[in-house]
C-alpha cells in the first residue's frame, strides 16, 4: 500500500467547437469529434473522461446538445443536454452546462465521442479526464 494518497487531477482531453444544426438522433449528419480512442500503439490502455462542459459563445434558444458514441462503425445516441434560451449581456453569462461522466472509458482507437448542436448556435465543448497506462 502506498504510504500517500494518490490523486487524480482531471486534465483538458480535447475540445471541439459545433455550430451547425443537426435534429438527428440516430448518429448522422455534422458531428463534431470530441474524443477518440487512443490508438494501439500509444502505451495508453483506456482515455477516461469524467467532466464534460457546454459553453454557448452567443444567444442560445431551446434545443439539444447530443452526444454520441461510436465502437467500431455504428453511431449510438448516448446523452442529450437541454439547452436553455439566453440572450448574453453585460450581466448576464451565455448558456453553460457540465456533467459528471462516471461510466465510460474509451479502451482503442475504434471508440470515438461526438457531439452535435439542433440549433445552428455556436457551442465549445470540453472533455476533462485522464489516460491510464
Amino acid at each position: 500500500m502506498a504510504s500517500k494518497p494518490s490523486y487524480a487531477n482531471l486534465v483538458l482531453l480535447a475540445q471541439v467547437q459545433i455550430a451547425t444544426a443537426n435534429t438527428n438522433r440516430d448518429g448522422t449528419g455534422t458531428l463534431g469529434t470530441l474524443l477518440a480512442g487512443p490508438a494501439a500503439a500509444s502505451g495508453i490502455i483506456h482515455i477516461l473522461p469524467s467532466l464534460i462542459r457546454i459553453q454557448a459563445t452567443g444567444t442560445t434558444t431551446a434545443g439539444m446538445v447530443r452526444f454520441f458514441i461510436e465502437s467500431g462503425s455504428t453511431k449510438r445516441l448516448w446523452k442529450e443536454r437541454r439547452v436553455t434560451p439566453i440572450t448574453p449581456a453585460a450581466t448576464v453569462k451565455a448558456f453553460e452546462d457540465e456533467f459528471r461522466v462516471t461510466d465510460l472509458g474509451l479502451p482503442d482507437s475504434t471508440w470515438t465521442i461526438y457531439c452535435s448542436t439542433e440549433k445552428a448556435e455556436t457551442f465549445n465543448v470540453f472533455v476533462f479526464g485522464g489516460k491510464a497506462a
